[in-house]
């Protein structure tokens, strides 16, 4: 469609890692293993979760609600990498753009609520101990889940409304390998001032409440630590927050990274390996981190294998 002599782009073309055949059929290959080791390993985790008694606690709850996450998380961008990677064919149009720009927002989104609300459990378990079970209730639990994946939809309708209402002109091609604000804002052929205000006011509230909720939680249960008189128990302690920090530190230093720079440094590649950790290696990792350090998750594991081991 013609406007103003420019052309109105209804599909963008993306060009993914490599326009080398050669490194695609490689990527391929890589990306396939990464996708079936993701999915294999917060399935495996959210099925422990699910059928040992002992991991039916708030902090398991939490660590399944974020493996179920990371489960379509990655399931968001893959797939079409790995079209991409077999076919000479890398056309997405503006709905399917719209459609992964969507449910890309609503999973980093709900990711940011979820690892605050972590936080607090944590919070809730080492400052308060006896008071633990009655704190987090199952009720709290699944409320702070819940309203997670609802802030991460309103966020992600917001998002993606403000965005799709630019209009894109120029050169269809997206130097990228998924559907990103930056790369679209290029694109536009409209003004974008008000749009990037909205866009730097709705993510720095979301990214900087959900850290500073973080940074709140971490700085009482330091002092809780620091309130232990053995060494033992204050390793005990910190052991149990271990994981979730490994976690908040990928996903939250990736996120800056892509998104508190200023435009005048915006290069391409490097927001390419940014975006990847945030996108498709912190899912990856997520299963291993809150299980390889984890003595009641191995024993589970181990628990599962014996019972299958049993009914072959």
């Amino acid at each position: 469609m013609d406007v103003d002599n420019r052309t109105i782009l209804t599909e963008f073309i993306l060009l993914g890692f490599s326009a080398d055949p050669h490194w695609q059929l490689i990527l391929f290959g890589i990306f396939l293993t990464i996708y079936l080791m993701t999915l294999l390993g917060n399935m495996t985790l959210i099925i422990l979760i699910r059928i040992d008694s002992r991991l039916h606690t708030p902090m398991y709850f939490f660590i399944g609600g974020l493996s179920f996450l990371d489960f379509w998380y990655n399931s968001v961008y893959i797939p079409k990498i790995l079209v991409n990677c077999v076919s000479e064919d890398k056309r997405i149009s503006l709905a399917g753009c719209g459609a992964q720009f969507f449910f890309s927002c609503v999973a980093a989104y709900t990711e940011c609520y979820l690892l605050a609300a972590m936080a607090y459990d944590r919070h809730a378990a080492i400052c308060s101990p006896l008071l633990y079970s009655s704190i987090m209730s199952t009720s709290l639990c699944a409320g702070l889940v819940g309203a997670s994946y609802v802030g991460g939809f309103l966020n992600a309708i917001a998002h993606t409304a403000n965005t799709f209402r630019l209009r894109f002109c120029g050169k269809n091609i997206i130097d990228h390998f998924f559907c990103d604000v930056l790369p679209l804002v290029k694109m536009s052929c409209t003004d974008t001032r008000v749009y990037v205000k909205i866009l730097s006011s709705m993510v720095g509230f979301t990214v900087l409440s959900s850290i500073l909720a973080i940074l709140i939680s971490y700085l009482n249960i330091l002092l809780a630590i620091l309130r232990i008189r053995s060494a033992s128990g204050r390793r005990k302690a910190f052991s149990t927050c271990a994981s979730h920090l490994v976690s908040v530190t990928l996903f939250y230093g990736s996120l800056l990274f892509m998104y508190s720079r200023p435009s005048s440094n915006y290069s391409l590649e490097r927001d390419k390996v940014a975006a990847m950790f945030y996108t498709i290696i912190n899912p990856l990792l997520n299963p291993f981190i809150y299980s390889l350090r984890n003595k009641d998750v191995k024993e589970a594991f181990k628990k599962l294998m014996q019972t299958i081991k049993q009914q072959t």
